[in-house]
């Protein structure tokens, strides 16, 4: 509390002090301007446009805004020449010189009409036709077009977003063969479970998205591969508008999604809303077979997913320098899954286990959001305060129906309560125009709260069946930062240097009870640290078509909850996945570098990059063989902390138009790493169903990694209303701690046709998967010989439609887009 009143204190300090300025000093100015900014085609006013006073050297002087009836008048300006810049979001900015000297001290612009700026439109209100990747100081950007926003959800999209994969059997995604992966959308961290966002967000309602692999000092120091934002388009029209995504995929079951987003923006309010659904059904089954013992693991699932997001907020500008936003974003989501797995076991049949089991999710998040922004005199100077908090409510229970086995009927009952509360406060200097000073600090409260219990029995350590444990598990985890960023333009040289203090305090508590005694054992752990993480970015341009950059940062992974809860996340009959209370963060040094090409007549571009991470206490997986259950093969999973690693990768990518009615958008990259773990296994010699606990060996396992991904966009416009798309992958073989993964490749194709006025509407046909040669297959050595293969719906046909609605244009109220997550949970079952 006392840290967060400091933060206050320096809040109201700052403000203060921009409201102090001194009044003789500016009595000395006695220049004004005025004048009146109209649309130059429907000849109406244009409310809260930027007008900004340079010197003739083009500094910054003074500025203001335009008022609801797109008046304005500037007081207080020096004698001498100056020049009158007026900016508007999706005009041409106009510039026009004066003289303020005796005689001249008033000068009226009278009506000044702003053209639209054909580009700027379409950037900002109009789905580009084809996907662009820019590469910037500090991350790659990859604005959706109509090729990649057909495809359905996040999720699917995110399969051909270049460095980033999404693992189909749990949703989970990784950047550059990690999942040390900090996911946002706009900037924000959302409490709902990653893999569930991703499959809620309709494709068509994502602008671009940005992948922060080498983050400066202002971002939150979370995840060694870096940061993955999804920016979701802005309504920035004026009046009453809007746009409405619909979509439908079908291969065995419907997926259906839609979103609804409104905005209505008159005078110092602007009002919006939104509201999105996923509804689907999934379906997808594997096997697992296991020469050693003779048997096999046959898996059925059916997933039936039904989530509603709705968002309300209003921008409030008081004047033409305070704005104050607020808005609140509710999730709902009703999700079940029904699956069957079955162990046969063909040499011994009384080891068969058979299991129905049927999980319900019930649960509701919220999000209220409060922000507080002051311009100052100076053009980019400010100051903002924001307000964030999150809360989620989640009801799980599970329901197993032994048909065969050692085990009876039983139900898991598990309840989450979780919240995240996180202010900050951001000050922004331009000291000149070339350079510029951030500071920043921030608080995240955030508290976790898990209640488990069932009515199931559970093997001891003596092989026995007993009653299985309660378990609460409350997690608490404090974190206060402060950062400072400079940065300065040179004339072909740019740099920025930064740097982030962190002081953390953890404090975990599980208690689990004994059903048959009511003991309680209590297990505790507590961790505080400080910590520094500097940055440190260098750019090169020696001219307008290449650009070299340097990038340096020190990341870590603070373990996320479904790493560390002691509590049982899942079962089947021969594997149980179980969190470790007292992992450690993994801290990671990261460096970059990129050289960007431009080609000729604006064919393209062509980015290429080398990366090296070091990492330190690796959290990475720990296979374990059940003790009380040897000779089934039963296998229990967790994490640990592990020695120093190391991995490197190159990207390639490139968006290139060969002729005007085609676009090639293709990416390759390559990576390598290190990875330790723990995969126990049965020693030579000794068949599983002889073995004994003394026939176990532990042993830190070491694999080297290399993998790569290659991805290739064919955009094809027969004309300005219709284009064919065709979308090639192909995943090379890579290695696990578990598992050596066989290539995996496919082919989508589809089609796109805009019509009505002013290509309102746009209709979208996608076959995806067109050969049906998309499935994860495997085969491992730990903890058993075994080979695999998963199966799912990626042979499906979608449909979609978009249309948008509404007109003109205003400046949309400019919001910070902050990191705040950790690392997800545990993954997949294998």
């Amino acid at each position: 509390m006392n840290k967060l009143l400091f933060i206050c204190v320096i809040f109201y300090s700052l403000i203060s002090q921009a409201h102090n300025t001194d009044p003789e000093k500016d009595s000395d100015k006695p220049g004004t301007i005025s004048g009146v900014v109209l649309d130059a085609q429907l000849k109406q006013p244009l409310p809260y446009v930027n007008v900004v006073i340079l010197s003739t050297n083009g500094e910054t002087l003074t500025g203001g805004m335009t008022n609801e009836e797109g008046i304005f008048e500037i007081k207080k300006i020096d004698e001498g020449n100056v020049i009158v810049s007026i900016q508007y979001i999706g005009y041409k900015t106009v510039k026009r010189n004066y003289t303020i000297e005796k005689g001249h001290y008033k000068i009226n612009l009278g009506d000044i009409f702003l053209e639209e700026e054909v580009e700027g439109l379409d950037e900002v209100t109009v789905i580009a036709e084809v996907s662009t990747i820019q590469q910037k100081v500090d991350r790659k950007i990859i604005t959706i077009g109509k090729d990649l926003a057909a495809t359905g959800t996040a999720s699917d999209l995110m399969v051909g977003i270049p460095s980033v994969s999404i693992d189909a059997q749990t949703g989970e995604i990784s950047l550059r063969g990690n999942s040390n992966v900090q996911v946002m959308v706009d900037g924000k961290l959302s409490t709902i479970p990653t893999a569930q966002l991703l499959r809620q967000i309709p494709s068509t309602a994502i602008k671009s998205i940005e992948l922060i692999t080498n983050p400066s000092a202002k971002y939150n120091p979370e995840g060694m591969s870096g940061i993955i934002n999804i920016v979701l388009h802005k309504n920035t029209n004026i009046g009453f508008n809007g746009n409405l995504n619909v979509s439908l995929s079908k291969e065995i079951e419907s997926k259906f999604n839609s979103a609804l987003n409104l905005n209505y923006r008159n005078g110092k309010f602007n009002f919006y809303g939104n509201y999105s659904n996923n509804v689907s059904k999934n379906r997808n089954n594997g096997n697992v077979f296991r020469p050693e013992n003779n048997s096999e693991q046959f898996f059925r699932f059916l997933d039936q997913r039904e989530n509603h997001q709705y968002k309300i907020g209003v921008d409030f500008y008081l004047n033409e320098r305070h704005t104050i936003s607020v808005f609140s974003n509710q999730n709902i989501s009703d999700d079940s899954t029904v699956g069957r797995t079955n162990a046969i076991f063909y040499d011994d049949m009384s080891f068969n286990q058979d299991q129905i089991f049927s999980a319900v999710g019930d649960n509701a998040s919220s999000q209220y959001n409060f922000d507080y922004k002051i311009d100052f005199a100076k053009e980019g100077s400010n100051i903002e305060l924001e307000i964030d908090h999150n809360f989620y409510d989640g009801e799980n229970p599970v329901f197993f129906d032994q048909i065969a086995g050692p085990l009876s009927d039983y139900i898991d009952y598990n309840e989450t309560e979780r919240s995240n509360t996180t202010v900050n406060l951001d000050y922004v200097n331009p000291i000149s125009e070339n350079s510029k000073l951030e500071l920043g600090l921030q608080a995240r409260l955030f508290n976790t709260d898990i209640a488990y219990a069932s009515t199931g029995e559970s093997f001891s350590d003596s092989g026995s069946l007993v009653p299985t444990p309660s378990t609460n598990f409350d997690y608490t985890r404090d974190i206060y930062s402060a950062y400072a960023s400079f940065s300065k333009k040179l004339e072909k040289w740019s740099y920025q240097l930064g740097a982030r203090i962190e002081h953390v305090n953890v404090d975990a508590i599980a208690l689990q009870q004994d059903q048959t005694t009511s003991d309680i054992t209590e297990i505790a752990f507590n961790n505080d640290y400080f910590e520094i993480y500097p940055s440190v970015f260098i750019t090169y341009t020696p001219s307008e078509k290449n650009a070299l950059q340097f990038s340096y940062s020190r990341r870590v992974d603070r373990p996320g909850i479904g790493q560390i809860n002691p509590i049982k996340e899942w079962s089947t009959p021969l594997i149980s996945s179980f969190g470790m209370q007292d992992l450690e963060p993994q801290f990671t040094n990261s460096i970059e570098i990129n050289f960007i090409r431009n080609f000729n007549e604006r064919k393209g571009s062509l980015t290429t990059g080398i990366f090296y991470r070091s990492i330190s206490d690796e959290i990475n997986r720990a296979l374990f063989i059940d003790r009380s259950d040897v000779t089934s093969g039963r296998v229990i999973l967790t994490h640990d902390n592990f020695d120093n690693t190391s991995a490197y990768g190159i990207e390639i990518a490139s968006n290139y138009r060969p002729f005007g009615w085609w676009t090639i958008n293709g990416s390759f990259d390559f990576y390598s790493q290190t990875q330790k773990g723990i995969a126990e296994n049965i020693r030579d010699g000794v068949r599983l169903e002889n073995a004994t606990i003394a026939d176990i060996e532990t042993n830190v396992t070491e694999v080297d990694n290399v993998a790569w991904n290659f991805r290739m966009f064919n955009n094809f416009s027969v004309n300005k209303n219709l284009a064919f798309t065709a979308f090639g992958f192909y995943r090379g073989k890579n290695r696990t701690l578990q598992f050596d993964v066989d290539p995996m490749y496919f082919v989508n194709v589809g089609l796109r046709y805009s019509f009505l006025e002013n290509n309102r509407a746009t209709f979208g046909f996608n076959y995806n998967d067109i050969f049906n040669t998309m499935r994860f297959s495997f085969d491992g050595q730990r903890p058993f010989v075994q080979t695999g293969a998963f199966n799912w719906e990626s042979n499906t046909w979608n449909i979609s439609l978009n249309y948008r609605f509404g007109g003109g244009k205003y400046r949309a109220k400019s919001r910070k887009r902050r990191d705040d997550n950790v690392k997800s949970g545990n993954g997949g079952f294998l």
